[in-house]
């Protein structure tokens, strides 16, 4: 029988006021894909921290190859061949994606300069190897955040691991990006490396998987060992939440008003095609799009945030198109960007601080009232069961799910009446994912009208009231009651219509 490369004993860690891992154990063996599944704040990205030497255990041991560690060091980690992709990974902006992989490789250097010539070769190689189209000259600041991460994957796997560890490595990516990266998890696990592998997406889990398990509270609670592709989402997600959860939403229905904003002959290029479409009072207007087809764009360019050739954005018939994201927020427009660590949050600041920020002169005009500021934010804690220890806690000790719903906590006490949510639940657990939809349908009851972009077909499914499908930068299909179907999404994404 083969001896574990990776083997956890009884790992415990604590921050101030949780117990992150408790008593954790856990095996990886050569050439297995080892999936950890939990909620967020379960403990799988402090064991995988502890196990790339982040973190150390406040008790317990890890062995591997048979010998026995207290802690690591990151660099005691590395090497020995521990490489770790982290959803909040950061590389050089600044430089190309092929010097971003190799950067301080000692193979690719010349004397004591960078060989660019050996470098951008082997860059286009190891990428042709796994299948990724990347122009790997471009600057990494340039590239959309699905690049960067397949740049970020590539840089890990350049480093030939023994054992790779992923965070959420799908998190950004659309369903087809999606099963490349399982079918390089597959061919990298086949040469014997072991994968650690760590995603909330139950059925990618179940495609990729060798063997499951599952944390709750910091707890192990279920391994599951063969028989993967027979196991269902339903029992999984049981597990994770300690209860039964609908994994698939149902949205209740609730009455639908008039047209409150519309976008007209909106272009983003010269060449562009114009886009028109419009949003009720009420109403959740899906807005779906392979990566690249503009979606994103389009919702920049509606609340401001980058250039349009032409168009005008109407709210309730008069022209309001905001120059700028600070006259999108005043005509109560609001946009929960894709990446919310970067664009939607101050890390370093607490869970009130978060909340309060873009209405501040609601509070008190001249001079900031913190008890009032931190019963406002208490209610929004409250309402959205924000999981923090404190209203004064920084919001980068919370879970990515936690963290999401600051944001969105952000844009109510501010009182927009359209949000624009970029991919609203990605990265978030099966069961955050539910109060997130569960928040959503009581917003558009009150009256909020919601533009959400999702690449997650149930998703779309199964909270909008109407579907526009976009291709190329224009609207390629607009789908409504029983259309809203996969095949015409799908259609839609290819050019066709419903």
């Amino acid at each position: 029988m083969k001896e574990p490369i990776v083997k956890s004993i009884n790992i415990t860690k604590s921050f101030p006021g949780t117990i992150a891992l408790d008593q954790f154990c856990f095996e990886l063996f050569p050439g297995e894909v080892h999936c950890l599944i939990g909620e967020n704040g379960a403990g799988k990205s402090t064991f995988i921290k502890i196990l790339s030497g982040v973190y150390s255990p406040d008790s317990g041991e890890i062995i591997i190859d048979k010998k026995r560690y207290d802690n690591l060091s990151t660099q005691l980690a590395r090497g020995m061949g521990i490489h770790t992709v982290y959803q909040d990974d950061v590389l050089v902006p600044h430089i190309s994606v092929a010097e971003n992989i190799y950067l301080g490789s000692k193979d690719m250097r010349k004397r004591f300069f960078m060989n660019y010539q050996t470098v951008y070769k082997n860059a286009e190689t190891l990428a042709r190897h796994y299948g990724i189209d990347l122009n790997v000259k471009e600057l990494y600041e340039n590239l959309n955040p699905a690049d960067q991460q397949f740049t970020k994957i590539l840089k890990t796997l350049a480093q030939s691991p023994k054992i790779l560890v992923l965070d959420e490595p799908t998190q950004v990516f659309n369903v087809f990006e999606t099963d490349l990266i399982l079918n390089i998890v597959k061919k990298v696990s086949s040469t014997g490396t072991g994968v650690v592998y760590i995603a909330h997406d139950l059925d990618e889990i179940i495609k990729v998987a060798r063997r499951i398990t599952v944390l709750r509270d910091g707890r192990k609670v279920a391994v599951y060992d063969g028989g993967i592709n027979e196991l269902e989402s339903s029992l999984l997600a049981k597990d994770m939440v300690g209860r039964p959860v609908e994994l698939f939403y149902k949205k209740k229905k609730h009455n639908i008003g008039d047209t409150v904003l519309e976008v007209k002959n909106l272009k983003l290029g010269s060449t562009s095609k114009p886009i028109d479409f419009s949003v009720r009072k009420g109403e959740i207007l899906g807005m779906a799009g392979l990566k690249g087809s503009g979606r994103s764009a389009i919702a920049r360019a509606i609340f401001g945030a980058i250039d349009r050739y032409s168009g005008q954005v109407l709210y309730e018939g008069n022209n309001i198109t905001p120059k700028n994201p600070i006259e999108a927020v005043r005509h109560g427009l609001a946009y929960l960007t894709e990446d919310k660590k970067a664009d939607g949050l101050f890390l370093s600041m607490p869970v009130d601080q978060n909340i309060t920020i873009v209405g501040l002169s609601s509070i008190h005009r001249s001079l900031i009232k913190m008890k009032r500021e931190r019963d406002i934010a208490g209610n929004f804690i409250s309402r959205m069961k924000i999981k923090t220890t404190d209203p004064g806690q920084e919001v980068q000790y919370l879970s990515g799910g936690n963290q999401q719903k600051v944001v969105i906590a952000k844009w109510l006490f501010r009182d927009a009446n359209i949000l624009i949510v970029d991919e609203p639940t990605h990265g978030i657990d099966v069961n955050a994912k539910t109060e997130v939809y569960e928040l959503f349908t009581e917003l558009a009851a009150e009256g909020k009208s919601i533009i959400m972009i999702s690449s997650e077909m149930p998703e779309i499914i199964s909270m909008s009231d109407r579907v526009i499908v976009i291709r190329k930068c224009e609207v390629s299909s607009e789908l409504s009651g029983d259309e809203i179907t996969e095949h015409n999404i799908l259609a839609g994404y290819l050019g066709g219509t419903n």
